[in-house]
């Protein structure tokens, strides 16, 4: 059997910090770079311990992972690829991340409702969520309206976009409110807070 070929991502504060998680390839997979995750989780700072989160298109989980180390109660990744969910399911048991949950399930799928989840049987309202689809997918406005629809946000939830800065900016629900945005590179980072 031939060996998967396995990345590094490093967690840069809090509880696991300076300690790598591993990701496999899978296609459309990429990992939120150093700069622009310390942005984010500065922006982050006044909300994030105690959260609930729910990381819609988990990835290499460099934002989950970093929401938890750094004080997030409970992390709910979701990712559709289960070659994807193995290598997120190692890195929480090496890290023996109790409050991390991984549902190996299509994001929209979730916020449709025909996916329930976790152990207790329910997921939302998180009060962080991080949408993160692969670029090349045009996932975004779906999951927007999906999401804005859905149990998993509600007054105060924050929504993190993290987008291709040449793509069409989203539309947004007008009880969103744009807090923070910032292009670096070819990534566009925007921050709401749902009113």
């Amino acid at each position: 059997m031939a060996s998967q070929k396995h990345n590094k991502v490093r967690i840069i504060a809090g509880r696991f910090r300076g300690r790598n998680i591993t990701f496999a390839d899978s296609p459309g997979l990429r990992p939120t770079g150093d700069r622009l995750r310390e942005m984010l989780f500065s922006w982050l700072q006044p909300y994030i311990v105690e959260s609930r989160v729910l990381d819609l298109f988990a990835g290499s989980g460099a934002l989950g992972f970093e929401a938890v180390s750094r004080g997030a109660a409970q992390v709910t990744m979701v990712e559709k690829s289960r070659k994807v969910c193995a290598v997120l399911r190692q890195n929480a048991a090496q890290l023996e991340a109790d409050d991390i949950t991984i549902i190996c399930a299509d994001a929209l799928d979730l916020l449709s409702g025909t996916v329930k989840s976790n152990r207790d049987g329910a997921i939302g309202p998180a009060d962080i969520v991080f949408v993160d689809p692969p670029f090349g997918e045009r996932l975004h406005q779906t999951v927007i309206d999906e999401l804005s629809r859905s149990q998993q946000v509600v007054q105060h939830s924050l929504v993190v976009i993290e987008s291709d800065r040449r793509a069409d900016q989203c539309t947004v629900p007008a009880a969103w409110l744009l807090l923070r945005e910032k292009v670096a590179g070819e990534v566009r980072l925007q921050l709401f807070q749902i009113q």
